[in-house]
Parts: structure tokens; sequence; C-alpha cells
């Protein structure tokens, strides 16, 4: 263990990863971002397609929906085995690989001819973003080491991003992918068809790829094994949960949920667990990613409920519908990029009352109301706490955590959020079956915004030295610890 953690610690640097000392810092970051657009935008793209889609292919309502819970549960469901395999394998090898896999089945997506052919399809890709994304959070956190660059003129001082800064992009890429879903699948189902909402993500993705393989070294991998029954009890279990929630299926939920409960227990006693209780244990990944699982819920019924009242309530076409979130996609990213210069708990705070602010006034939108009345000044606040809350917590759930974790770490952060988002869907649309039921979908956000913003307070203050140094003693002592108990 102890060969394998030096191994995995970067030369140069403390935290980098071998190589990246000369890595163009700027050009790599955009890179792996515009992967991480794509993924985000592959899963809010199709909404306003889908009533083109279903007269395309002739799907019924039930069917239609798997068009988006077939990318949401593969994706969501395969994370945290995609961010182990990142951190065994090599961080950018995965990346490559998904990348090329979330490529082929976007193709294959807008060349369906048929229903299944088209949800298998989606199946796929989400398999390639469950393995890209943790991998190419994984790389950023190599690239950009935690704690300020270094001075100009300093050892190291060329390099001038710090990772509050790459974060703070990562977050903006991350909230205009999706916005920009919706606002591309309108300009897109009326321009050019709803094939297209599939074909755009190829030339990204492709992009992307062949970018990451000229600017981003080759990373060591850690080393170790793949806790198999880790990984199959976890994706089943929340595969079944997923499941089962969105087709209220009793018996799938009882399921998940033993299946899930057998995955926690067996991270008690695996030799290499998918996810090592260190890692829970590591600064404050734990409450993050509790506090991520909300936003997600958030977030997705935010980009799913907002269009279905332009369009079903108001009357908006697709274009228009997807053109009246600029000011919202705007914001994200404006605050994404601020929040890295806030003040880290008073920041979150704030930008969570600021989300809570802006789907409360949603709740209160009028059936014949307008943008400018009704819209604009909710869509700033709402995108200002997204764009913030998301950066902050993104950085809280990764801060602490050791290079041979950065990928498993990237694969738990964006596995709360999805897993959070399928979850709060299923929840919303259970409340609100239709869109004039709107006011009870946002109404439910802000409440669980409410919640999010006093369980962030609570759980989410700085550790004190005595946490922080008992932390410390654990993370040391575990494996070693670890290792009597498998031998006895």
């Amino acid at each position: 263990m102890v060969r394998e953690q030096r191994e995995a610690r970067p030369r140069g640097q403390a935290g980098q990863a071998p190589g990246t000392s000369g890595t163009r810092q700027g050009p790599a970051l955009a890179a792996l971002a515009t992967a991480q657009f794509v993924v985000v935008l592959s899963t809010s793209i199709v909404n306003v397609a889908l009533p083109a889609v279903s007269e395309g292919l002739g799907l019924r309502s039930g069917a239609l929906s798997w068009v988006v819970n077939a990318y949401v549960l593969a994706f969501g469901a395969l994370l945290l085995p995609g961010g182990r395999l990142a951190d065994l394998f090599g961080r950018r090898r995965m990346f490559v690989a998904g990348t090329t896999v979330f490529a082929l089945a976007s193709l294959a997506a807008g060349l369906a001819p048929n229903a299944a052919a088209l949800i298998t399809a989606r199946a796929v890709q989400g398999v390639g973003a469950a393995l890209l994304a943790p991998a190419a959070l994984a790389l950023v956190l190599l690239i950009f080491p935690s704690g300020p660059p270094p001075r100009r003129g300093s050892p190291g001082g060329a390099r001038r991003l710090g990772r509050g800064t790459a974060l703070g992009v990562w977050g903006a890429v991350s909230g205009a992918g999706g916005a920009a879903g919706v606002i591309l699948s309108g300009v897109l189902t009326e321009w050019y068809g709803w094939r297209a909402v599939f074909f755009v993500a190829v030339p990204l993705a492709g992009a992307s790829l062949a970018a990451t393989l000229l600017l981003v070294p080759a990373d060591r991998p850690s080393g170790g094994g793949l806790d198999l029954v880790g990984a199959l009890t976890s994706t089943a279990g929340l595969t079944a949960l997923v499941y089962a929630l969105t087709a209220k299926q009793p018996l799938a939920a009882a399921a998940g949920l033993a299946l899930l409960a057998v995955f926690a227990h067996r991270q008690r006693r695996a030799r290499t667990p998918l996810v090592p209780p260190r890692l829970l244990r590591t600064g404050r990944v734990a409450a993050a990613n509790l506090a991520m699982t909300l936003l997600g819920a958030i977030w997705v019924g935010l980009f799913y409920f907002l269009p279905l009242y332009q369009q079903q309530v108001l009357g908006y076409g697709a274009l228009e519908a997807g053109l009246t979130q600029l000011p919202l996609a705007l914001t994200i990213v404006a605050a994404s990029t601020l929040a890295p210069r806030l003040p880290p708990r008073a920041g979150l705070g704030a930008g969570l009352t600021a989300l809570t602010l802006g789907l409360g006034l949603l709740a209160l939108a009028r059936t014949d109301g307008s943008f400018a009345v009704d819209l604009l000044g909710p869509s700033v606040l709402v995108g200002a706490g997204l764009g913030i809350a998301f950066v902050r917590l993104t950085a809280l759930s990764t801060d602490g955590v050791p290079p041979a974790d950065s990928g498993l770490a990237g694969g738990l952060v964006n596995t709360t959020r999805q897993i959070g988002g399928a979850l709060g869907l299923a929840l919303l649309t259970a409340l609100a079956p239709t869109a004039t039921d709107y006011r009870t979908a946002f109404a439910t956000t802000a409440l669980i915004a409410v919640v999010t913003t006093a369980a962030a307070l609570i759980t989410l203050g700085p550790p004190t030295t005595a946490t922080k140094a008992t932390t410390a003693t654990k993370a040391t002592k575990e494996p070693t610890d670890h290792t009597r108990r498998q031998q006895s």
C-alpha cells in the first residue's frame, strides 16, 4: 500500500499527475470542460424535442420517458464503478475510452431507425458518460493541485490558475450545459429536426477527445483491484431504485434498497472497496455529497418543469421556450465564475438563499404570465444560486482527497448529483403529474432548497483543528488496520 501511495504521488508539485508540470493548463481545462459540457448537455437536450421524437418514431407516452431515463439510469448507476476504474487503470485512458463510446452512441442515437434502437443507444451513451465524467474531473484535480497557485517568479510560477478557478470554470460549463440543452433542443428541433439533438454531441466529443490526447499527459494508474461485488450491487441497486420511482414499482424499490444495504455492508469488509470508508471521513466529503444530492433534485426538476410551463401553460413554441432561458444560462455561467472568489461558507449560504427565493417566485408565476414579470427575475435568482452552490459543493466534495482517490471522488460527486436528480424528478412528477401543476413542482423544489440551505450551513462549517487531526490520523492508519483485519 505504501508503495502504491508513493507511485500515485506525482513528481514535482504535490498532488500533480506525472508530467503535469509542463501542461498548458488553460487549453487542457478547456478540452476537459468541453467533455463535461456535452455530458450535461445530453441530459437536458432531449426535453423540448420529445414531442417530435414521439411523432417521428411513433413512441407512446410511457415509452417516451425512457428516451430520458435510459441515459440517466446508466449514467447515474455506473458513475461509482467508472470513478474507480479511472483510478485503477489511468484517468486519461478511461477518459479516452468513455468519450469514444459516448460519441459513437450519440451517432447511433441520431441514426436510430426505431424506438428500441434509440433507447438502447441512449443507455450506451450513459455508459460512456459514466466512464468519462469522473475521469475528466479527476484529471482537472490532478492538473490543478489544491492550495493557492505559486506567485510569478517562484518555482512553478508559470502556472497562473488555481484549483478554485478551475472548479469555477467547471461549474460554469456544467451549468451552461444544462441550460444550453434546453436552448439548443428548441433551435435544433425547429430548424433541423429531432435527430440533430443527438448528432450535435458527436463533433463536440470528438474535439474534446483529440485535444485531450494532445494536451493532457498520461497519468500513472493507482493500481490495486476492483470490488466487483460492490460494483454489481451498487449498479443494480441504484438502477432498481430509480426504475421503481419512475415506473412506480414498490417491489423494485424494495429490491433496490436491499441491494444498496448489501453494498454498504460490503464496503466495510472488502479488501479494495468501491467507496473506501476513509473517503467519507475525509474533510467534508460526506456532507457535501449529501447537499449535492438535494441540489441535483432541484436542478433536474427545474429544467424538466420550466420548459413544460413555458410551452404547455404559457403557449411558447420550442424555439421561444429555449431562447427565453438565456438569462438563466448566462447567470449560471457568471455565478459559477464568481463563486471561487466568495467566502466559502457565506457564499454557499447566499447562493442557496437566492435559489430558494427564485424557486418560490416561480411557484407564484401566473397562468397568463409574461416573461418580463414572471420569469426574468426568478431566472436570475435561480441561476445565481445554482452556479454558486454547484461550484462550492464540488470543491467541498473533493477537498483533501488524495490523488489516488481523485477519480473515485469525482465519480461520487457526479453520482450523488445524478441520482439526486433522478429521485427528485420521480418525486416531483408524482406530486405534479401535469404541466398545470407547475406551482406544486416549483414550491416543492423551493422546500428542498430550504432543507439544503439548512443542512449545508449546519454540516459544512469549517472543520476544527481536532477534526482535521483526527481525519488525517484515521486516513493514515486505516490501510494498516484494514490489512490486519484481512490477515486475521
